[in-house]
């Protein structure tokens, strides 16, 4: 009878630890820390880890709120990861130019809340770098690809290697016709 106990009270450890070690989030007990800043422009990222530092094994649903100047307001919008990394996630357009008190936090069963001033901008397009003329450089032909390649004569050497290679193979066997009586 005892044994019985002993081995059912071994079987339900066993399953408690699995069950444990199946949920990595609550050995960091569910306690993200959230980093918010503004994207330069007119979004918002945020970094997501556990509070001791760890990086995010799996995705958070995120839901960010903002409360602009003259009482605008954004959100509640509910954000998946990013693809640009681990923890990742970012908005795009969703903030109008000014300065905006944004909020983030998980949604249930992790806590963790962040805030912060964003001051959002009209999107810049990016800078156009003129093209200096070099009067010194050879003038375009067309018998140039856009990369300064001759692409007309490839095609001339591989066929002089096959023809060199067909010549090798078969000189051998036409030598040995003729001297046969």
């Amino acid at each position: 009878m005892t044994r019985i106990r002993t081995v059912t009270t071994a079987m339900i450890a066993a399953l408690l630890l699995a069950v444990l070690a199946a949920n990595p989030a609550a050995a960091h007990n569910n306690k993200l820390k959230l980093t918010v800043a503004g994207d330069g422009a007119d979004g918002v990222t945020i970094q997501a880890t556990y509070a001791d530092g760890h990086y995010l094994d799996k995705a958070v649903r995120l839901v960010l709120t903002a409360t602009g100047s003259e009482g605008r307001t954004v959100g509640p919008v509910q954000l998946e990861p990013a693809a640009e990394g681990q923890g990742f996630y970012t908005t795009g357009p969703i903030l109008s130019p000014g300065e905006w008190k944004v909020r983030v936090k998980p949604a249930a069963p992790y806590s963790g809340t962040a805030s912060a001033k964003v001051q959002a901008r009209v999107a810049q397009p990016p800078p156009v770098v003129p093209v200096a003329e070099n009067r010194d450089a050879e003038p375009a032909r067309a018998d140039r690809g856009g990369d300064g390649t001759a692409p007309g004569w490839w095609w001339a050497v591989g066929l002089g290697v096959a023809t060199l290679i067909v010549v090798a193979l078969t000189a051998p066997l036409l030598g040995r016709r003729r001297r046969r009586p």
